[in-house]
């Protein structure tokens, strides 16, 4: 059977998956008719959190549209992978007991791209019922600079040119902001749906600059730039959903109940995509009300909407305590002791007391407490149920991507927070220091065996790596080449040497690299101590 709209009419070949509980093309009118809700970047986490809350929405009766989606990057997404199955796909939920529940969903009601449906996207931005546009198109999508801080040329000419034929996704998504000014000036919100911090920030602060640009330039009137302050909203939010890459073994048991073509690939621009995807049970997501036009009903979907101080707390108390710390962690020591699995790792009791030390010794004692969710509670769930779940296929090597681009809030604020401390000092700490050690050694792509690895992308790999070329495994190395990384506060929050955890963090160093099987003596010398 094959993954179609005519497919999913037969109930009992579809047996064992919940099939949407509604007229999948009765909604797909309406929506087009009277779109509520536009999202760009149908990534993994989309399909698995968003889609399927707005599924349970539509068959509860709260919703009676669905989801557009856009790409403005990776058009095979909605060319190869969408639309060959009527933009339905199937929802695998990954539980710690083996069990897997599978649902196909279809709240995905249109699939679009910037490149050929321009003219749909706006007609879609001028409708009087669009609520909300959100995004999940990773923080490098929020960027408008090179790593040297520098304006991208596409940027800067979108900037000079206007808002006519913007060739920058940034630049396209204010022009397009213009439109539903120029149709009646309605409000919008326009929500940032990444795993990054301040994301709605970050949104805003991309548009705004292409806006300001435009209006210095003369291409837009002041008018239209105050819209963008009177009329757009810009919700900051935090998203919380492990969402790996379609797994094989998945497919495969998709493959085993009889759905066919449903294989994993790799698009042209590196994105890896199938019909279905694969994401543990638990998720969050907090939003800050900031609705000038309302929004869908998503907190009768278990969507919580609050105040952006609350919005914050919550983000901060993931990212820099309870879940995103550990994952870095894991990591870099993963990659370094020969794992490529995050639930194995979880049997390794060096490593797992490590994480446990570390977040409830060192961080949870600074966390704010965000009042909608308990952090000792959320960190219980992280430990003992989501990163020993055998059935989540994610790896180590997959969250190491861009390190050096997380280390500043995964574990700046909590350097920052002893340091702050009347009662505590940076210096005190022992296992934070020990995992920005790890990362240094994991720079060098040398495993505890002794055995080369390729580390993974990051856009400061080049250059750090080109810092530490004189190290060497099992040699006397002078820790001094350590010190233009350490002091950089662009990549740990602070510098190091002010906080007083340089020092350690090069002894740590300099241990790790004693020779093989030193990242394992030194990990079991400080858990167990």
């Amino acid at each position: 059977m094959k993954l179609s709209l005519r497919s999913i009419q037969d109930a009992q070949a579809w047996k064992g998956y919940h099939l949407p509980q509604y007229d999948v093309a009765a909604v797909a009118a309406r929506t087009q008719k009277n779109p509520r809700w536009l999202h760009f970047g149908a990534g993994n986490i989309f399909r698995a959190f968003p889609c399927v809350v707005a599924q349970r929405l539509i068959e509860n009766g709260d919703m009676d549209t669905g989801i557009v989606c856009c790409e403005g990057y990776d058009d095979e997404i909605v060319t190869a992978c969408f639309r060959p199955v009527d933009n339905l796909s199937i929802a695998v939920t990954l539980n710690p007991d083996g069990n897997i529940d599978k649902e196909v969903v279809g709240s995905l009601c249109e699939s679009l791209t910037m490149k050929d449906d321009a003219a749909r996207v706006a007609e879609i931005f001028r409708s009087d019922s669009l609520q909300m546009v959100s995004f999940t198109i990773t923080e490098k999508g929020y960027s408008l600079r090179n790593a040297n801080h520098e304006l991208m040329p596409a940027v800067a000419e979108d900037m000079e040119n206007g808002p006519a034929a913007c060739k920058t996704f940034m630049a396209q998504l204010a022009a397009l902001c213009l439109e539903r000014y120029r149709a009646g000036a309605k409000p919008l919100a326009l929500v940032s749906m990444d795993n990054c911090s301040h994301n709605g920030e970050k949104l805003q602060n991309a548009v705004i600059e292409i806006v300001e640009a435009w209006q210095k330039n003369g291409r837009i009137s002041a008018e239209e730039a105050a819209y963008f302050a009177t009329g757009i909203t810009f919700p900051w939010s935090m998203i919380d959903k492990i969402t790996p890459r379609p797994n094989e073994s998945v497919e495969a048991q998709l493959t085993t109940d009889g759905v066919e073509d449903v294989k994993p690939f790799v698009t042209t621009k590196h994105t890896y995509i199938a019909p279905f995807v694969n994401a543990e049970k638990p998720q969050y997501l907090v939003i800050e009300d900031l609705f000038p036009g309302g929004h869908p009903p998503l907190e009768k979907a278990g969507i919580i909407f609050t105040n952006r101080d609350t919005v914050n707390r919550v983000e901060q108390m993931k990212v820099g305590t309870c879940l995103n710390p550990l994952h870095t962690c894991l990591a870099v020591y993963g990659c370094l002791l020969g794992y490529t699995s995050i639930a194995a790792e979880m049997k390794d009791e060096d490593l797992v007391r490590f994480i446990t030390e570390m977040s409830y010794k060192e961080s949870l004692p600074f966390v704010v407490n965000p009042g909608i969710i308990d952090p000792e509670q959320f960190l219980n769930e992280v430990l003992t149920v989501r990163f020993p779940n055998p059935f989540m296929p994610d790896t180590p090597q997959r969250i190491a991507t861009d390190t050096s681009q997380k280390l500043c809030v995964r574990f700046g604020e909590t350097i920052k927070a002893y340091m702050a401390s009347p009662e505590h000092k940076a210096s005190e700490l022992k296992l934070i220091p020990l995992v920005l050690a790890g990362w240094l050694r994991y720079l060098i792509g040398i495993d505890d065996e002794g055995k080369r690895f390729d580390c993974s992308p990051d856009p400061l790999l080049d250059s750090l790596q080109s810092r530490l070329s004189d190290a060497r495994l099992g040699a006397e190395n002078n820790a001094e080449m350590l010190r233009p990384i350490l002091s950089d506060a662009s990549i740990f929050a602070v510098d190091l040497y002010e906080a007083g955890l340089a020092d350690k963090v090069a002894g740590y160093w300099q241990e790790l690299m004693a020779g093989p099987g030193a990242v394992r003596a030194t990990v079991k010398k400080y858990v167990d101590t």
